[in-house]
């Protein structure tokens, strides 16, 4: 939806500290949200920003640029050829509206989020799951929810209270959507948090949690603010630290 913006380092990893940090050293910047097609399922994770969304122009010196506007998010999701009819799930992987705002656009998709946000969002409707983790274990992660063969949501709080990733296995390789557990691959592979978070220690533990996944596990690591996340989709680049 975005793309060919920047954000610099005390944004992308400043959440404990910005001691040290250089404000004028900047990474890359774009928003994208991801589908997953089970070949019976059309499942999306998050849902960008509502259309008509205008971001915040250009600005030297601002800690954020989200970039230039691409398409608005229904417009990128017709131009993958679907219609959103067949929509049969949304997973939330939080409240923000980049990744939530157009689930209005979906008239028979069930909508999975964490209870916390849920409630901060006023979801209510038959077609609200408010997602309690009742699988247990997934790997490292000691919650997690089996949304549909070799797809999980798996508990990851800090960045809200109802903070989630989303894995999908597939031929071996482990694809994690993780919302905004990081804003940029620099950031995980630097052990860094960003500056946006509701709980901090929540925050730290997610992170420690994603490394040690990603040091045991293949992982495509799909981010949404950062054109590594279409890149390492595209090349299904995995993770190394």
């Amino acid at each position: 939806m975005f793309d060919y913006g920047f954000m610099n380092q005390q944004f992308a990893f400043g959440g404990e500290s910005k001691e040290g940090l250089d404000p004028q050293i900047i990474y890359r910047s774009s928003l994208q949200n991801f589908l997953i097609d089970t070949g019976s399922e059309v499942i999306l994770v998050d849902t960008g920003f509502d259309n008509g969304y205008e971001a915040p122009e250009r600005k030297f010196g601002a800690p954020l640029f989200m970039g230039d506007k691409v398409a608005d998010y229904m417009d990128s999701f017709a131009a993958l050829g679907y219609k959103p009819e067949q929509v049969t799930k949304i997973l939330l992987t939080h409240k923000h509206a980049d990744h939530s705002a157009a689930i209005q656009h979906f008239a028979n998709a069930k909508i999975y989020i964490a209870p916390e946000d849920a409630d901060a969002m006023k979801l209510e409707g038959e077609n609200i799951v408010r997602v309690t983790y009742k699988d247990g274990a997934y790997h490292n992660f000691p919650r997690a929810e089996r949304i549909a063969d070799g797809i999980w949501m798996v508990e990851a709080r800090g960045h809200t209270h109802g903070n989630s990733v989303v894995v999908a296995e597939n031929e071996g390789l482990f694809y994690m959507m993780h919302g905004d557990v990081t804003y940029c691959d620099a950031a995980l592979k630097a052990n860094r948090l960003s500056v946006v978070f509701e709980d901090l220690a929540a925050a730290r533990t997610t992170l420690d949690r994603v490394r040690e996944f990603v040091k045991t596990n293949p992982t495509v690591y799909l981010s949404t603010h950062c054109p590594e996340g279409y890149e390492n989709l595209a090349m299904k680049r995995i993770m190394t630290l």
